[in-house]
Order: C-alpha cells, then sequence, then structure tokens
C-alpha cells in the first residue's frame, strides 16, 4: 500500500501541489482588493499562471523561478494584494536543485520590482507601496525557503554519497575476495596439476623410447592434466580480471579469433559501427562471451567454421558468434558454468542472451546489450 502512494505521489504530486497553489492563490485575490468582482482577467490569469508553473519545477527549477516571480510582480501591478507563495515554492525547488546564485539574483530583481508594481496599481503613498511589497513577499519567508531547499539538498547528497561509499565498499570486499580464491586455487591446485601432468609426460615419453605401447588410460591422464592446466589457467585469469587490471575489450576480440584459428577453425571476425568510446563493463562482457564461444566451438562443436559479428548501434552493442558444429534443431544447449557465467554478465548489464542450435545446423550465441546505464557497473 505504502509503494503505491509513494508511486501515485510521485507521478502526480507536483500537479496536487501546482494545482493547490494556482487555486489558493486565486481564492486569496478573489476574496478581497479591486478585483474582487472578478473582472480583471489578466490579474487571475497571473495568479494562476504562478501556480500551475510549479508543475515543472523539477525538471525547469530555474525557468519556474522566473515564470512565478514575473506573474507575482505582474498580478501585483493589477491590483491584486497576495502573498507571493508560488514563488517561495520555486525558490525551495530551485535552490534543492543546486542554483543558488540564479535564486539570489531573481530575489534581488523581484523584491526590487514588487514596490514599483504596488506603485503601477494605483498607490501613490511610497511607504505603503513598500509594506504591500513586505506584506507579498517577506525576506524571512525567502530565506526560509532556501535554507529548506539547501537543507534538502545536503541532505540529499550526503545520502547519495553513503550509497556510493557503500557500492565501493561492496566493490572493493568482492574484489579482495575474487583474489583470495585465486590465490588459494593457486596454492592448492597447481602445483598438483603440474606434477601430475609432468609424470605423465614423461611415462608417456619412457613408454615410447622404449618402444613399448603407450596405455589408453595413461593418455588420458596426460590429455586430461594439460586441460586441467588450461582451465586452472582461465579460472585464475578470470578471478584476477578485477579494475585494478587492463580489462580486456574489444581491441582484444581479434586475438581471440587468431587463437581459434591456431586451433584449426575456420574462423571470422566482422565489425560493423564505431566500436570506439564504449563503456568498459560492455566491452569486457563482449570479450568474455566471444571467449567462452570460441572456447565452446573448439572443444565440443565439431566445427569447421566460425563467425564472430559485432554491431556498435548508437544505443545498443550486439554480439554473434555462429558455428556450423553438431548441434541440431530443436536439441538443448548443453548445460555448463561458461554458459550461466555468460548469461550472468549480459543480465547484469540489463541486455538480453539466446544461445541455441540454428535452424540450418550448428549452434549460435547473441546477446545484445544495452550502451545506457552501464557506467561504472563491473558484471
Amino acid at each position: 500500500m505504502k509503494a503505491g502512494w509513494a508511486g501515485a505521489w510521485a507521478r502526480y504530486g507536483d500537479w496536487v501541489i501546482a494545482v493547490g497553489v494556482a487555486v489558493a492563490l486565486v481564492i486569496t485575490g478573489l476574496s478581497g482588493g479591486p478585483a474582487a468582482a472578478g473582472t480583471d482577467v489578466v490579474g487571475f490569469g497571473l495568479l494562476a499562471a504562478g501556480g500551475l508553473a510549479l508543475v515543472a519545477r523539477g525538471r525547469a527549477p530555474v525557468t519556474v523561478l522566473a515564470v512565478s516571480g514575473l506573474c507575482a510582480v505582474g498580478y501585483q501591478a493589477a491590483g491584486f494584494d497576495v502573498p507571493a507563495v508560488a514563488y517561495l515554492f520555486a525558490v525551495y525547488a530551485a535552490v534543492r536543485s543546486g542554483h543558488r546564485f540564479q535564486t539570489i539574483a531573481a530575489s534581488v530583481v523581484v523584491l526590487v520590482l514588487l514596490p514599483l508594481a504596488a506603485l503601477a496599481s494605483g498607490l501613490h503613498d511610497t511607504g505603503e507601496a513598500f509594506a504591500q511589497a513586505r506584506g507579498a513577499l517577506e525576506i524571512a519567508w525567502l530565506i526560509a525557503a532556501g535554507a529548506a531547499g539547501e537543507a534538502l539538498r545536503q541532505a540529499e547528497g550526503r545520502a547519495e554519497e553513503a550509497e556510493r561509499t557503500r557500492e565501493e565498499t561492496a566493490r572493493r570486499r568482492a574484489d579482495e575476495e575474487r583474489l583470495r580464491i585465486a590465490r588459494e586455487l593457486h596454492d592448492s591446485l597447481t602445483h598438483q596439476i603440474s606434477v601430475i601432468k609432468v609424470q605423465a609426460e614423461v611415462a608417456v615419453h619412457v613408454a615410447r623410447k622404449q618402444g613399448q605401447e603407450v596405455p589408453a588410460s595413461l593418455l588420458a591422464i596426460q590429455e586430461a592434466g594439460r586441460e586441467a592446466s588450461r582451465e586452472l589457467r582461465a579460472t585464475l585469469e578470470a578471478l584476477r580480471d578485477d579494475d585494478t587490471t587492463p580489462p580486456r575489450g574489444l581491441d582484444d576480440i581479434p586475438e581471440l579469433v587468431e587463437r581459434a584459428r591456431g586451433f584449426g577453425l575456420d574462423a571470422t571476425l566482422t565489425v560493423q559501427g564505431q566500436p570506439h568510446g564504449m563503456p568498459a563493463a560492455v566491452e569486457r562482457t563482449v570479450y568474455r562471451i566471444v571467449q567462452e564461444s570460441l572456447t565452446n566451438v573448439a572443444r565440443h562443436a565439431d566445427a569447421a567454421t566460425a563467425s564472430v559479428r559485432i554491431d556498435c548501434r548508437p544505443d545498443v552493442l550486439a554480439v554473434r558468434v555462429d558455428d556450423d558444429g553438431k548441434a541440431a534443431p530443436g536439441s538443448a544447449p548443453p548445460p555448463g558454468l561458461g554458459l550461466l557465467g555468460m548469461r550472468e554478465r549480459v543480465t547484469a548489464l540489463g541486455g538480453r542472451l539466446r544461445a541455441e542450435p540454428r535452424n540450418d545446423g550448428g549452434f549460435t550465441v547473441r546477446a545484445e546489450l544495452p550502451l545506457e546505464h552501464t557506467m561504472g557497473r563491473t558484471p
């Protein structure tokens, strides 16, 4: 229920305040003065316009400040001795938005013009004109409105700084945890896997040198050791890929394609649009998608060709990796942490990922990453 009220107020709150102030000003104008009979259309129009202008106080606070001030001067000149309530709301909104100097300048101008407007309304006594102007816009009210706006602006700034500090602390702790895991993996696994791989290779070498048939189990151990070393190295690189090291990006993708060609894969790369100036988080995610996709093609797809297409549009960066492997239409993609990791990275940036067999055979991975609201994110 509270969330519903909050959403409704966020949507219609400015209108409620603007209409309420406009109605209050018009009623005050009707309650007395020479225009009580309702014949001064211009004066009533200025009363209503000064209040209704508050609808845009969140989007254009300085403009609203100027409009409400001119309306206050205008209906004072038309003979309406009505307090400049709308202008006080505009002062509060402008100071809250950080426009302090513009507010001070506009308020000085309004304070100077109000006595002149009172004289223009028909008053011949200068003292009475200044008294009417002072009643329309008390300096104390003006200071209070500005102080309230400044206090809320500072409170919001402190809240944003606290939120930013919490995010930076959480990111730093996550980076420290990644590095700790990388160190643990390196210390506990790298040595043992290296020993297994070296011993298996030595055993295979000795068996071949002596003319003996190498057991299939020994060859399997040798290959498993090599594969485990590659996987562990890739895992450690991913864990250490934080903001303290140069991030991988679009400029590094040609290296991935060239490496895939070294595996015997006929890999091609096509880039459309201007790939420069992309958010670092988007570039890093595209690199990981291409890396994981080409690795899967080389290891599992039994494919002869693979194509990487990157389309840099003004609002979206799209990447697509296709192969002509053995995946059949309608079959489910093989489960694995690589595909899950790609999906998590894309989702974290508000994008979409599709990984599925193609209708004409082979497999495709397609991702679209929005370029708005991604600055500063780390997938």
